[in-house]
Parts: structure tokens; C-alpha cells; sequence
């Protein structure tokens, strides 16, 4: 009788083990679920927003012209720019002209010039236009040097990360960060966002096509993403710890039996 027990025992205990480090429910796992994966199809792009300029943003500003000598000096130069540069650090220096409070920056020659509310297209064109007043033919490119955004959670490398594409999504920063690990909750994606003067905290599920429709696909400046992990995760990095319960229960198993 005490040798049934405990083998009903030992019996119940290894299942509730193996229910424990079980995976998530594959379900849960894909990406888009709500795409009609019979078929190929579709569909218009109602959101393509480009990333605006904004304070803080630091812009690398190329200029060329067919006389390089005259458009040299629109080209950043921490000598030339006084105090309109921006340089974070010394080992990894980030080096352009930093929009300032009032969406402005300054500009040799030419000096304040309106760039907040612009994408870097925008600007790449109102730059060209007044630039002819100065150089002939002159050519224009400009990036967002400082854009980062912080990915971490259940990702296969959490970190900072820079990215210089005018239409950042929250796609791009996940597949820099090595993508979502198997255990990550792909509807529990919180997306951090500090602006005009508040912190907001907004859901993102991405086992849904409709993120594509989102204010929020696009990333801004400084955004956060943290990627909430399953049970799962919990589980698997417990395994050792239940790999050393269940040789225990073995032993004490077999102890009970022969005795």
C-alpha cells in the first residue's frame, strides 16, 4: 500500500514537472496571425510616416558643390561652429549640428535655419534651395546622427541601438536586438515613449497585422521597448534546479520500494 502511494506520488510530481517547463503554446508564437495565409495579398499603406526632427537631434550635414572650397565651409567643423555642435563623448563622439529648443540650428554663413517639424527629406530640400544663394549646383545630405532606441526584456540581445533609417519601426530595433526569444509574450510588447512633457506606456501585439496601422510602428528618439517575457522563461531558467528535484525523487523512489 505505502509502495503505491508512492509511486502515485512520484507519478503526479514528474508531470507537474514537465507541465511546468513546457513551452509556450505555439499559437502564441507567430507573427501577423490575423493574415490570410491561404493566399497571397495586398493591402495600401495608410502609414508611412517619416521621422520628424525634433529638439535634441543631432544632424550630420554633408555639402557639395562643383567648387569644394566654397562648400567647405558649410561642412561641420567644431572650430567653425560655435557652440551649435554637439560632441557626447570623446571615446564615441557624435559629431553634427544640434537642434535646439526652438527646432533651429546654425548654419555658417547662412545662419538660423527652421528644421524642427521637418524630415530630413524636407530639410534636405530647403537647405538645396538656400544654399544656391552661396554655391553652384550644391548637393545636400543630411542624416540624424543620435537616433537610439533601447530595446530589452526577452530579446536575444538587449541594448542600445542607432538607426539611421528615415522610417524607423519597431520591427527594425526588434531584428537589431537579434529578434524575440521563443518564451517572449509577442502580445505583451510595451513601447515606452517620453513626449510633450509625459511618459507614455503603450501595448503593442505583434502577433496582429494591424500593428502596421499604428501611430506607433514608427519609433522616435530615445524610444524604449521592453519586451515582456512568458512563464516559460521563468521555467527554463530553472531547469537545473528541477533537473535536481527529479533525480532526487528518483532516488527516493527507488529507496521506498526496496524497503
Amino acid at each position: 500500500m505505502i509502495i503505491f502511494k508512492v509511486k502515485r506520488v512520484f507519478t503526479a510530481s514528474i508531470f507537474l514537472i514537465i507541465a511546468l517547463s513546457s513551452c509556450e503554446s505555439y499559437k502564441n508564437i507567430p507573427y501577423y496571425q490575423d493574415q490570410n495565409k491561404k493566399e497571397n495579398t495586398s493591402e495600401k499603406i495608410t502609414n508611412n510616416s517619416a521621422y520628424l526632427i525634433h529638439s535634441g537631434d543631432i544632424l550630420g550635414i554633408n555639402i557639395t558643390s562643383r567648387n569644394p572650397e566654397s562648400a567647405g565651409v558649410f561642412n561641420y567643423n567644431l572650430a567653425r561652429v560655435n557652440g551649435n555642435a554637439y560632441n557626447t563623448s570623446p571615446d564615441n563622439p557624435v559629431i553634427g549640428y544640434l537642434v535646439d529648443d526652438s527646432g533651429n540650428i546654425h548654419l555658417p554663413l547662412v545662419g538660423e535655419v527652421k528644421v524642427g517639424g521637418l524630415t530630413t527629406t524636407q530639410v534636405t530640400q530647403q537647405l538645396g534651395k538656400t544654399l544656391l544663394t552661396y554655391l553652384k549646383d550644391p548637393v545636400v545630405n543630411i542624416r540624424i546622427v543620435n537616433f537610439k532606441v533601447y530595446v530589452y526584456g526577452d530579446v536575444a540581445r538587449p541594448n542600445s541601438y542607432t538607426i539611421t533609417d528615415e522610417h524607423p519601426t519597431i520591427t527594425q530595433a526588434l531584428t537589431l536586438a537579434g529578434d524575440l526569444n521563443i518564451t517572449a509574450l509577442r502580445k505583451k510588447i510595451v513601447l515606452i515613449r517620453n513626449e510633450d512633457g509625459e511618459r507614455k506606456y503603450i501595448n503593442i501585439d505583434l502577433t496582429s497585422k494591424k500593428i502596421f496601422d499604428s501611430p506607433y510602428f514608427y519609433l522616435k528618439n530615445n524610444d524604449e521597448i521592453y519586451v515582456t517575457p512568458g512563464r516559460s522563461k521563468l521555467t527554463a531558467n530553472g531547469l537545473p534546479v528541477l533537473g535536481i528535484v527529479i533525480s532526487a525523487l528518483s532516488v527516493i523512489a527507488i529507496v521506498l520500494t526496496r524497503y
